[in-house]
């Protein structure tokens, strides 16, 4: 299987989020309390800003929203060449020279926002980040659902001083978690009012995100 071909695989089974099954898409290799970074098993199959995703082990789950995702060299003193000049496709340059994929590698970059332990969910940091290695999941619609009953953690996003796009990633957190509620309309106009008492003193901040969620 190509690059592209698996990228688009992770890449559909992402888009439909209302699936119940659980991806594999990483391995969690730089750990916070307040964040991790994992990287991807395939080059640029990783997941969209403002996915839900977990890391997970016997007895607690923690879950994180992806604010950044990055491809890069895994030598970092050897920069990425352009070698398309005279390819048709992106898919052909990948065939010609297949030792790109062996290369690069692609990553991301989730906050913590909370965790799942003894059957209750917390919406709000673990007592221990996630170990090394620890495997990364996309989150499935059953989750998705269970952890936005609360808005919670768009508090934790708001007051995080990891370096993040706070206002965009919220609004993208917001759009996608709105896919598999019963009414999305409902859930967003829920949001809406939270995020209008929290930022009641920042109607700037409110508006930018309002817009980004606005039907």
């Amino acid at each position: 299987m190509d690059n592209y071909q698996a990228s688009n695989e992770i890449i559909l089974k992402e888009c439909a989020v209302n699936t119940e099954e659980i991806v594999r898409i990483g391995e969690v290799i730089e750990s916070a309390t307040s964040h991790f970074t994992a990287q991807c098993y395939e080059l640029d199959s990783f997941p969209p800003l403002g996915a839900l995703v977990k890391t997970q082990n016997s007895n607690r789950q923690i879950y994180g929203i992806v604010f950044n995702a990055t491809t890069e060299g895994i030598d970092p003193g050897r920069k990425p060449l352009a070698r398309g000049k005279d390819a048709s496709s992106e898919k052909t340059l990948y065939e010609a020279n297949p030792q790109i994929a062996k290369l690069l590698k692609s990553q991301f970059e989730a906050l913590v926002v909370g965790y799942k332990e003894d059957d209750r969910v917390f919406h709000y940091l673990p007592p221990q980040p996630a170990p090394i290695h620890s495997f990364a999941y996309l989150c499935p619609a059953q989750d998705v659902t269970e952890f936005s009953r609360s808005f919670e953690f768009l508090n934790t996003i708001l007051n995080s001083s990891v370096s993040l796009p706070h206002e965009e990633l919220i609004a993208a957190t917001l759009r996608r978690m709105s896919i598999v509620q019963e009414d999305k309309h409902a859930f967003l106009i829920t949001a809406g009012k939270h995020l209008a008492t929290t930022l009641s003193g920042d109607f700037k901040r409110l508006r930018t995100i309002l817009e980004r969620i606005r039907e």
